[in-house]
């Protein structure tokens, strides 16, 4: 008598990567949501004031002394941001470049308005930092393709 061993498929196993194939999906979908928010957040609650020269913006930019040159051009980079976290190759760039104007953002809030509403750019930065790790992968994809040119 010979022994062969073939995998054992129970149906506690096919359930059990059922219910993983299920959490993974639900990952990805909370945060494709999540990136959809920041997205029309950066577009429409952060970029859209500076772009259009709402009094509040240009209220802090002349605050901090530089003037409607510095807000439409970080308007025009939010509005940038906004749009490539929704473009599959470019959401970890995006959510990196995103990162870095909210560090600024928080120097600023520092120093030019003492601190007043400092702790918005670190809360911003959690969700950015979990997409630019989570989406990394599609950075191999983005150097081939800028490579390629």
């Amino acid at each position: 008598m010979s022994e062969t061993t073939a995998p054992v498929t129970t149906t506690a196993s096919v359930a059990s990567a059922g219910a993983l194939g299920g959490r993974k999906r639900a990952a990805r979908v909370a945060l494709r949501t999540v990136q959809v928010l920041l997205a029309l957040f950066y577009g429409i609650a952060s970029a859209l004031p500076k772009l259009i020269a709402h009094p509040s913006a240009v209220e802090s930019f002349d605050k901090i002394g530089w003037g409607s040159g510095a807000m439409y051009t970080i308007g025009a980079l939010e509005l940038a941001g906004a749009v490539a976290l929704l473009v599959p190759v470019l959401q970890s760039v995006a959510a990196m470049a995103l990162s870095a104007l909210m560090v600024g953002a928080f120097i600023v809030q520092l120093t030019a308005f003492d601190g007043q509403n400092a702790a918005t750019p670190l809360i911003l930065m959690v969700p950015l930092a979990l997409i630019a790790w989570a989406r990394r992968g599609h950075n191999g994809e983005l150097l081939r393709l800028v490579r390629r040119r």
